[in-house]
């Protein structure tokens, strides 16, 4: 079970304490929903990532400290230029003047059940069930209000996927994605793609600090328009510490071409064997988009579970109780 619930009950029987809760993260979003960190006055427990945006909620933690005990606000955060961040994304955040009368949820909240919160005007009620249904909450449009309730699983991790290209085939792999337990940070390079939802277009240099500030967890999935990008894209996923999976879309001759390649650029052999190419469970042949995808996302649900431990918001029903 994530330490957020120790934190909590510690810092509330100390003091004012406010809770910072990721309720939706969206693209290139440094951490998960479900994510918390507890803030008091002087201090800060946990983190939610990001720098700026951490700082901002922070800022937004204190600011609710000053309001009555019970108060709480929806906070949205787009991650481009407002924070510095080039990778893009979007969070939603739920921040909240803790109750210490209202905390008797905790001791029933064990990894596996199911969190129900319910925003009410003055205050914000919880409470554990057991197999509610979920829903997935987004971090775009119009946010919980007073009367909203979401339902969470608790302990649960989506496995990050980095995927680059936004043809056919990462259109496939996007769509498919959307009820598995996957988030996804999308990018293309190309303006063209701006209208797709769920695309970040960036530069190829910012699609390169993408990879850089991946998770250790996170799934690279490279399929670009362009040879000459897919090569440096996997160049520096190589050339970075080991991410759960990277792979390439392409041939057997595109695999050998590129390892020759990199072996040239002293990419390490080492570093070499970690690309997964062509990429896709091992004897689906068809070429369509959507059995490319499905092959895929096949392969990455094979990978282990990350040791990682982490709650998160599996998904949501909101609406007015």
């Amino acid at each position: 079970m994530s330490e957020w619930r120790h934190w909590l009950r510690r810092a509330a029987g100390e003091g004012p304490t406010a809770m910072i809760s990721v309720l939706a993260a969206e693209g290139s979003a440094p951490r998960d929903a479900g994510t918390r960190m507890i803030v008091t006055g002087a201090d800060a427990f946990g983190t939610i990532g990001g720098g700026a945006l951490e700082f901002r909620a922070i800022e937004q933690a204190r600011a609710v400290l000053g309001q009555p005990v019970g108060s709480w606000r929806v906070q949205d955060y787009p991650l481009g230029p407002l924070l510095g961040q080039c990778c893009g994304g979007r969070v939603r955040l739920l921040v909240e003047h803790i109750d210490p009368t209202r905390l008797s949820w905790i001791g029933e909240a064990a990894e596996g059940r199911t969190l129900v919160t319910t925003l009410m005007p003055t205050h914000i009620s919880r409470c554990v069930e057991y197999g509610m249904a979920e829903t997935k909450l987004s971090a775009r449009g119009d946010g919980p209000r007073a009367g909203s309730t979401f339902a969470e699983t608790l302990g649960r991790r989506r496995r990050p996927i980095y995927l680059f290209g936004a043809g056919h085939v990462g259109q496939a792999v996007a769509r498919h994605a959307q009820s598995l337990p996957f988030r996804l940070a999308w990018f293309d390079s190309r303006p063209v793609f701006e209208s797709v939802e769920g695309v970040t277009v960036v530069s190829e240099d910012a699609m390169e600090h993408c990879i850089a500030e991946a998770p250790d967890d996170a799934a690279l999935a490279i399929m670009t328009h362009d040879h000459a990008l897919d090569f440096r894209l996997t160049q520096a996923a190589l050339g970075r510490p080991p991410v759960a999976f990277t792979g390439l879309i392409g041939s057997a001759t595109k695999r050998a071409r590129f390892l020759s390649r990199l072996a040239r650029a002293g990419v390490p052999d080492a570093a070499r064997r970690r690309l997964t190419c062509p990429i896709g469970l091992q004897g689906v042949t068809g070429k369509e988009p959507d059995v490319i995808a499905i092959a895929v996302l096949a392969q990455l649900l094979q990978l282990p579970a990350a040791d990682v431990e982490v709650s998160e918001i599996e998904g949501v029903t909101v609406g007015a109780s």
